[in-house]
């Protein structure tokens, strides 16, 4: 174990990555609340999507420990998941599985720029700026997710307003979302789960949690298992051919696969050099490699790989993009520093299996905060904006406030990378802008045509 993992070239040890497995698994295990009850309301069956999240999880995580040897954890990401289920299925119409079909091909894009140079043209092409903005603006669409599904902002008088706390589901959220904030000040490992699991206790006085739906016996897992190969069934034989059926709508597909794969390399990169440079896990020659698209020349390009590879395995598995989880920062403070911390979060995922039948007992308004908490965690990438420069700003404004305002991640892209063009053109500066950038607001440019005429 030590000469496969390099601990000792890694200045660590077992008893030191065992501990940092358990606190990155518990720093994210809400995730196997959350994404079953988001991805459950686009019409996949809750116990698909829950073995399909442990499944998606443990796997893409044990492959980035084995093939990468770096202490990250992967799983369905947040925000991407309700991008999935309130604007693909709910807005645009799409099937769940032709939505599964679109995360499946983003994951084989993902692992083509990965092996070869257009990664780096890809990287180079979105302004800094932008990427900040679109990180940051994921941030507010998944808060806002958070406070829609429980009531707490409504459109009563046809405009939004704050509601009225006089229901049992609104106090419940507000207590969660306070526990949830006060272990986060706190520091308290696990934040997030242990707020989920107080505010469930706190719902049953509340008559919030319906306990006979719950069943204890183990066949259950078959119909899970069940209905898990019929989700992949379907993306084969129904979310694939349909999806290219219909021309009229291969703008909107370009659109949706685009901001998949954007966002998930973006956040992967950025999760990477973010908690990789200051733990010495990703040295300067791993960023230098990864900007010139190397292959797999170093640890970087193999951790790239494994959360591309998760993504489409994933896809057919029935859940949305997993992708690496900021989160696993958390076992890097605790001292992670090789796969063997990956590993050990790839076993706690497949031990929740058993908990199933209590985790279906959790009540949307238990995960709200957590949702909330992930928004606000997410905005943070908004500092990095030079906001008192206007010509930056007006891009990334439209780029990270129109997610939420036009309840779609694929919108605020849109609008960032036109909005940015314009003030290039106003500049004179037009041909220094990438012409991926050009291509990609030509065909946002088209679709948004194709829609006044009523063709998409």
């Amino acid at each position: 174990m030590n000469n496969f993992f390099k601990l000792k070239e890694n200045n660590t040890s077992f008893n030191t990555e065992l501990m940092a497995g358990l606190t990155t698994f518990f720093t994210m295990s809400y995730i196997l609340i959350v994404n079953p009850t988001i991805l459950g309301e686009s019409g996949l069956a809750w116990g698909a999507v829950f073995l399909a999240t442990v499944f998606a999880s443990a796997i893409g995580t044990l492959v980035m420990g084995l093939f990468a040897n770096v202490p990250y954890a992967l799983a369905p990401g947040m925000g991407i998941n309700a991008f999935f289920t309130y604007t693909i299925v709910f807005t645009l119409g799409y099937t769940p599985y032709e939505g599964l079909a679109m995360v499946f091909i983003c994951g084989l894009i993902n692992i083509f720029i990965t092996t070869t140079r257009i990664r780096k043209h890809i990287i180079k092409a979105i302004p800094e700026s932008l990427q900040h903005a679109i990180g940051g603006g994921i941030g507010i669409f998944i808060a806002y997710i958070g406070l829609l599904n429980v009531g707490l902002i409504n459109f009563g008088a046809g405009v939004p307003a704050l509601a009225a706390f006089d229901n049992p589901v609104a106090v419940l959220t507000l207590i969660g979302l306070f526990v949830t904030v006060v272990l986060l000040i706190l520091k308290v490992k696990g934040a997030m789960l242990i707020g989920i699991i107080t505010a469930t206790i706190v719902a049953i006085p509340l008559g919030l949690v319906n306990f006979s739906s719950v069943s204890f016996d183990l066949s259950v897992y078959s119909g899970y298992f069940g209905e898990l190969g019929n989700v992949f069934a379907k993306c084969v034989t129904d979310g694939i051919p349909s999806l290219f059926a219909d021309p009229a709508r291969f703008g909107s597909v370009f659109a949706i696969i685009f901001s998949f794969s954007l966002t998930d390399t973006f956040d992967t990169i950025g999760t990477f050099i973010g908690t990789g440079r200051r733990s010495g896990i990703f040295s300067a020659e791993d960023e230098k490699a990864l900007e010139e698209g190397k292959g797999f020349s170093s640890k970087m390009d193999k951790a790239l790989f494994a959360d591309a590879i998760a993504t489409s395995m994933g896809a057919f598995l029935g859940t949305s993009n997993t992708t690496t989880y900021v989160e696993s920062a958390a076992g890097i403070e605790a001292g992670g520093r090789t796969g063997l911390t990956s590993v050990v979060v790839s076993i706690c995922f497949l031990l929740s299996i058993l908990l199933s039948p209590i985790i279906s007992l959790i009540p949307s308004a238990a995960t709200a905060p957590a949702l909330i908490i992930v928004g606000v965690l997410m905005i943070a990438s908004f500092k990095d904006v030079k906001w008192d420069n206007f010509e930056e700003a007006l891009p990334a404004f439209f780029a990270g406030t129109m997610m939420a305002l036009a309840y779609s991640v694929s919108e605020g892209i849109a609008l960032g990378f036109i909005f940015y063009l314009v003030v290039q053109v106003v500049k004179g500066k037009a041909s220094q802008a990438h012409p991926i950038l050009w291509v990609s607001s030509l065909l946002f440019a088209a679709n948004y045509l194709l829609k006044a005429l009523g063709m998409s």
